[in-house]
C-alpha cells in the first residue's frame, strides 16, 4: 500500500494495536531529479495504513518537502524535496511520528 501526503488518512481514537515503536533502521539512497531531491529510506516497524499516515505527517511538516510516499510492504519511505533536506531531520521526523530510528 503506497500513501501519499495528498490523501493523508487522519489519525482516529481507535488506531490499531500494531503501531508501534519498533522501527530499528533507516537506510538512505538519494537521487537528484528535474522534480527535486528524491531520497528513499527503508524504515521497520510500520505495518499498517495508520503507520504510513503517522510518518507521512510528520515528514511533511518539514521545510522543503514536497511529496511523501510510503509503501508498508517494503517499509520504504520516499521523500521528494525542493531543498535538501538532511538523514537527520528524517530520522527526527519519523522519531515524531513514534518511531525508533537508528541509522544503519
Amino acid at each position: 500500500m503506497i500513501e501519499s501526503n495528498k490523501n493523508l488518512l487522519a489519525p482516529t481514537e481507535n488506531s490499531c494495536s500494531c503501531c508501534s515503536t519498533d522501527a530499528k533502521t533507516l537506510n538512505e539512497t538519494a537521487v537528484n531529479t528535474s522534480d527535486g531531491e528524491k531520497a528513499t529510506y527503508q524504515v521497520a516497524g510500520m505495518t499498517c495504513a495508520h503507520c504510513a499516515s503517522s510518518v507521512t505527517a510528520e515528514l511533511v511538516k518539514l521545510p522543503g518537502v514536497s511529496d511523501v510516499q510510503v509503501d508498508v510492504a517494503s517499509g520504504q519511505v520516499t521523500v521528494t524535496s525542493q531543498t535538501p533536506v538532511s538523514a537527520e531531520s528524517i530520522a527526527t521526523a519519523i522519531e515524531e511520528a513514534g518511531y525508533e530510528v537508528v541509522s544503519a
